[in-house]
């Protein structure tokens, strides 16, 4: 089962949500707008906890997203997870077995082909799309690339989080705290 059947990835934008997270339930948990001086600290403390750590990429604070960077992420930080728009993070992660999740924003229909080409290089383990408001794309996404498909972006309460699972979503990432703790007893 994708992420041990955990329908919510909670993302933590802050310490202090990371903090939350600690104590929460959720098995899987996404750093997000963290510094890259507290990411090997911010990975222990959720190893102490048994939290499984995806890292969004894109978003750390003071790092780049270039090959550098992703040996970085990979042989010193070593997340269970990495999101990224890049496709030589998404291939790094891959290499040495992290779990590799391909970000694919659906801005018009251009950038979903653009999409299409790059994840057909990248073969991710799984696909984040944004917005996670256009449910009716899960299924049309999952049927060209055959990748199991994780929805994101302005999800603001429960009826989006449903209709992305609804439509075919394995998980829903999200920093909305009040919508972590509407699916703990889930």
């Amino acid at each position: 089962m994708p992420f041990h059947n955990q329908k919510i990835l909670p993302a933590a934008r802050s310490l202090k949500q990371f903090e939350q997270l600690l104590k929460s339930p959720f098995e899987y948990i996404v750093l997000l707008e963290v510094h890259v001086g507290n990411l090997k600290t911010l990975k222990t403390e959720a190893g102490k906890h048994g939290k499984k750590v995806i890292i969004h990429a894109d978003l750390i604070q003071g790092l780049k997203t270039d090959n550098y960077a992703a040996d970085f992420l990979c042989n010193d930080i070593k997340p269970d997870g990495i999101i990224s728009t890049r496709s030589n993070m998404i291939m790094k992660a891959k290499a040495k077995g992290i779990i590799a999740i391909q970000r694919m924003f659906l801005l018009d229909t251009i950038a979903l082909e653009k999409s299409y080409s790059l994840i057909d290089q990248t073969a991710p383990d799984y696909i984040e799309m944004l917005p996670g408001v256009i449910p009716e794309l899960i299924n049309e996404v999952f049927e060209r690339t055959g990748i199991p498909i994780i929805n994101g972006g302005l999800i603001r309460t429960r009826k989006h989080v449903q209709d992305a699972l609804n439509a075919g979503a394995v998980a829903v990432t999200t920093s909305d705290h009040e919508l972590w703790e509407s699916f703990i007893d889930d």
